[in-house]
């Protein structure tokens, strides 16, 4: 189910203009557009194409001498493909003399890999920024990157906006008194975060104990706080195989939870995650469009926002030397803070 929501903070009026060069690769075209008209803009002509052997091919075909270029482009699967036409598309609009070049990253793909948690690891957080810009970007936009200090890998701006006032706004639509709701963590890493999303809602916060004994396999142990009778809401940033997510929705279930709603920024639905999600006891799954998704063939509980105006507004402020801190309010506290 797509579902169309207002925020307003983002209701600020934009006049169309011709000024933003706005431009995007192949990852999530449908993103890019709905940019575009929020913005009352076009996408640039730009050719991207494949060689037989695969190779990637990009030609600007408009002057972009002395402009400000945005390029929409997440790091989505097949992230190896769309990162480097991403690279490839951000080197021809340097060639080309484009005064500023920014990398609008809805999804940062690699980024889980932010520090070495053993021997001999690579740090790909790190390496991704480096090529971005070795590749000639002069900015970065991203959206709920894994951790926030992902922004201290790059020499160069980044500006870090979050999904939260969109699933904060959809959840409190529902309609459900805040005293019989609580948000939960499906993880200690994701406390921090999730008691901000409780702090905006006005409700209790849990968490739940999670232990990772194989690589993506996650098994929920026990709930820390009271959700017995209670409209959980899970927040995480990204959902991949789904397993955390499935599991905890479970253990709510099992120790008396009334309904299990789950709230993400990032649906990367790697292998069995779509199967797990339409099994698991979670009344719905809200997500954003950062990734694309084939939402005809997807479950009836997983709902897709739309993030467009919330890039949108940010690629505005960007263009017009404005503040994009200004468009949240405790996710730039929790920014700093963690």
């Amino acid at each position: 189910m797509v579902v169309e929501m207002t925020f307003p903070q983002l209701e600020r009026a934009i006049n169309p203009t011709h000024d933003i060069k706005l431009f995007a690769g192949r990852a999530n075209s449908k993103l890019a557009q709905e940019i575009a008209d929020y913005l009352g803009t076009s996408i640039g002509p730009m050719v991207i194409k494949n060689f037989a052997d695969g190779e990637i091919y990009v030609q600007v075909q408009e002057s972009v001498r002395g402009d400000d270029v945005f390029i929409i482009q997440p790091l989505c699967n097949p992230v190896n493909e769309n990162l480097m036409e991403l690279l490839i598309i951000i080197d021809a609009f340097k060639r080309a003399s484009a005064k500023t070049i920014t990398a609008v990253i809805p999804y940062y793909g690699y980024a889980r890999q932010d520090r070495k948690t053993s021997g001999r690891e690579a740090i790909t957080a790190k390496l991704v920024a480096d090529l971005l810009t070795t590749a000639g970007a002069t900015r970065v936009l991203a959206m709920d990157l894994h951790t926030g200090q992902i922004q201290g890998f790059f020499n160069i701006l980044v500006d870090h906006i979050f999904a939260t006032p969109i699933l904060v706004n959809y959840i409190k639509n529902l309609g459900i008194n805040p005293n019989d709701m609580v948000a939960v963590s499906p993880d200690t890493g994701g406390v921090q975060r999730t008691r901000h999303f409780a702090k905006a809602i006005g409700c209790s916060l849990a968490i739940i104990d999670k232990r990772r004994d194989k690589h993506n396999e996650a098994i929920a142990s026990h709930v820390i706080g009271e959700v017995k009778d209670k409209v959980c809401v899970m927040f995480d940033d990204i959902i991949d195989t789904a397993g955390t997510i499935c599991e905890a929705s479970k253990l709510l279930k099992r120790e008396g939870a009334k309904d299990v709603y789950v709230c993400a920024a990032h649906p990367v639905f790697s292998g069995p995650a779509i199967e797990r999600l339409a099994n698991a006891p979670i009344k719905q799954c809200v997500v954003t469009n950062t990734i694309p998704l084939d939402m005809e063939n997807m479950p009836p509980n997983i709902v897709q926002l739309s993030i467009a105006p919330l890039l949108g507004q940010a690629i505005s402020r960007i263009h017009d030397d404005e503040s994009v801190s200004s468009l949240f309010g405790f996710e730039k506290e929790m920014d700093v803070q963690g």
